[in-house]
C-alpha cells in the first residue's frame, strides 16, 4: 500500500474501473442545463431532466473524469435514510415529516433498485442490508430507542439483536448486541455512476470530463460557463458539485463544511479468515459512536473499512493534498484490529480518502444563486450514495421550473443552521472532536456538546 498514489489508483473502485479515454470540453456549446459535476448527483440530475422533458438539452462538465470525487471514494453502502438517523429526522424536521422522509427513503430504495433491473446496469448490487452494532452498555441503549423510532414511524426493518445473535451475523468479541436493518445493501460506486452515464449518454446528454469549471458567469440569457478549454451558455446550471461548491459559489460556505473520509480495503479473505469472521450475509455495518467505523466485503471478499472521524483543513481547503492521511491509516489499522483481533495480520492493498460536504443538520440542502439562474444540492454527510437520487428528482424540477411534492419538504425549503466562519471555524472542529472522542471513550458529553444538541447542530460524517 503506498499511501501516495494519486486517487485513481489509490481508490479501490477507481483502480479497477476499465480505462478510458476522457472526451473534454473544447469550444462554445449552448444548451439549456448545464451541470457541473458527473457524479452521482450530477447524473441523476440529468437523467431526470430528460425523463421530464426529453428534448431538453443536457450538458454534464467534470473537472476529473466520472465520480472522480465523493461519488466514486465511498464505500458503497445502500441504506434507506434521509437524514443521517430517523430520530435525528424527528429532532430536525418533527414526527409527521420524518415519517414522510421514512417512507420516501424505503421507497427510493425500491426505485433505485428496480432501475438497476431495468436498464441492466450491473453495479454488483447485493440486497445485503445493514447491521448496526453497539460496544458498549449506553451503546445498546441506544440500540433499543433505534429499533423504537423506527416502530414509531411505521418502519418494520429494524430488528434488535443480542449479542449471541449479532456475532452469529460478525464474530467480534466486541459486539454486545445491536440492529439488523432488511433494506439496502452494498454495491460499487464506480460501476453505478458509469451505469448511470451510459444511461444519459443513451437519452443524448453530453458529457465532459478533464473540463475544470474556473468560473460562472451571469448572462442576459443565462449563464456562461468557463470549462477546461472551452466555455458552456446554458439557461441554467446546476452545480452538482458537493464539497467543491463553494469553489465556484463562495457564499455557499456559511452553509456547510467540507471534510474528509478515509477509507482502507484489504487483499481478499482467505477461506480461513472468513470462517473466522463469519459475515455469510455480508451486510454493511457501523457501530452507535458518534465517531463511529463502517464496513463491508466487496465482490472479492476484500475488508472495506472507513472511519467517520473525518478531516477538516483549515480554510474549506478540497484539494489533492488532502487525499491521503497517514494519520488516519494508522486509526484504521488500529481499529480494524481492536474489532477483529484474530485477523490483525490483515494486509491493507488501498488506502484513501475523500471529500464529503456536511451542513449542521446532517442532511442535504438546497439553493440558488444569480438571480435563480443558478441551482445547487449538496450536504449529503456520507449517506449520498441513496439521497443523490431524491436531490436529482428535485434539481431536476427547480432546473425546469415544474412542481413536485418533494419540493414541499423542509430540507428543500429551509436552509441548514450556519457554520462559523474562520478562524472559529477550525478552532469549533478541533473542541468538537475532541468532545466527541471523550464520548466514544466512554466520557460525559460536557458544555459544548450539550449545547449543540439544543441547537441541533450536529458535526460527523
Amino acid at each position: 500500500m503506498d499511501p501516495g498514489r494519486p486517487i485513481e489508483q489509490a481508490c479501490f473502485w477507481l483502480a479497477r474501473r476499465p480505462k478510458r479515454e476522457p472526451t473534454p470540453l473544447v469550444g462554445r456549446r449552448a444548451a439549456d442545463v448545464a451541470i457541473v459535476g458527473a457524479g452521482l448527483t450530477g447524473l441523476w440530475t440529468a437523467l431526470f431532466l430528460k425523463e421530464l422533458a426529453s428534448t431538453t438539452d443536457v450538458v454534464v462538465v467534470e473537472q476529473g473524469v466520472a465520480a472522480y470525487g465523493g461519488s466514486g471514494r465511498n464505500a458503497g453502502m445502500l441504506s434507506e435514510t434521509v437524514d443521517h438517523s430517523h430520530a435525528l429526522a424527528i429532532e430536525h424536521f418533527g414526527a409527521d415529516e420524518a415519517r414522510r422522509l421514512a417512507r420516501l427513503g424505503e421507497t427510493n430504495v425500491a426505485e433505485l433498485v428496480a432501475f438497476l433491473a431495468e436498464r441492466h446496469i450491473d453495479c454488483d448490487y447485493e440486497p445485503t442490508g445493514r447491521l448496526l452494532v453497539a460496544l458498549t452498555p449506553a451503546q445498546l441503549e441506544e440500540a433499543r430507542r433505534t429499533v423504537e423510532v423506527a416502530e414509531r414511524l411505521g418502519l418494520a426493518t429494524f430488528q434488535a439483536l443480542g449479542k449471541e445473535a449479532l456475532r452469529a451475523e460478525v464474530n467480534s468479541p466486541i459486539y454486545l448486541g445491536g440492529v439488523a436493518v432488511s433494506g439496502g445493501g452494498i454495491l460499487d460506486p464506480v460501476k453505478l455512476v458509469d451505469g448511470l452515464r451510459r444511461e444519459v449518454e443513451r437519452l443524448g446528454v453530453s458529457v465532459y470530463e478533464r473540463s475544470h469549471v474556473a468560473g460562472l458567469e451571469s448572462t442576459e440569457s443565462g449563464v456562461r460557463l468557463r470549462a477546461g478549454g472551452g466555455r458552456v451558455e446554458a439557461r441554467r446550471a446546476v452545480l452538482a458539485t458537493s464539497a467543491y461548491t463553494h469553489q465556484l459559489v463562495p457564499r455557499v460556505a456559511r452553509r456547510m463544511i467540507p471534510l474528509y473520509d478515509y477509507v482502507l480495503v484489504s487483499e481478499p479473505l482467505t477461506p480461513a479468515q472468513r470462517e473466522v469472521i463469519g459475515w455469510r450475509r455480508r451486510q454493511g455495518v457501523t457501530d452507535f459512536r458518534a465517531f463511529f467505523n463502517y464496513y463491508r466485503l466487496t465482490d472479492d471478499d476484500r475488508v472495506l473499512w472507513g472511519t467517520s472521524e473525518a478531516a477538516y483543513y483549515s480554510g474549506n481547503r478540497v484539494a489533492p493534498a488532502c487525499d491521503h492521511s497517514p494519520r488516519h491509516y494508522d486509526a484504521l489499522r488500529a481499529s480494524f484490529r481492536r474489532h477483529f483481533p484474530a485477523l490483525a495480520g490483515l494486509e491493507w492493498a488501498y488506502a484513501w480518502g475523500g471529500p464529503i460536504c456536511s451542513t449542521t443538520r446532517l442532511t442535504p440542502f438546497f439553493g440558488r444563486a444569480m438571480g435563480g439562474k443558478v441551482l445547487y444540492g449538496l450536504g449529503f454527510t456520507g449517506h449520498g450514495l441513496g439521497t443523490t437520487r431524491i436531490a436529482g428528482r428535485i434539481l431536476a424540477h427547480l432546473a425546469l421550473d415544474r412542481t413536485n411534492d418533494l419540493l414541499d419538504l423542509a430540507l428543500v425549503r429551509k436552509p441548514p443552521f450556519p457554520y462559523p466562519p474562520e478562524p472559529l471555524r477550525t478552532l469549533a472542529v478541533k473542541g468538537i472532536t475532541r468532545a466527541l472522542r471523550r464520548v466514544d471513550a466512554g466520557g460525559e458529553p460536557g458544555v459544548l456538546l450539550k449545547l449543540l444538541d439544543r441547537l441541533k447542530i450536529g458535526f460527523s460524517s
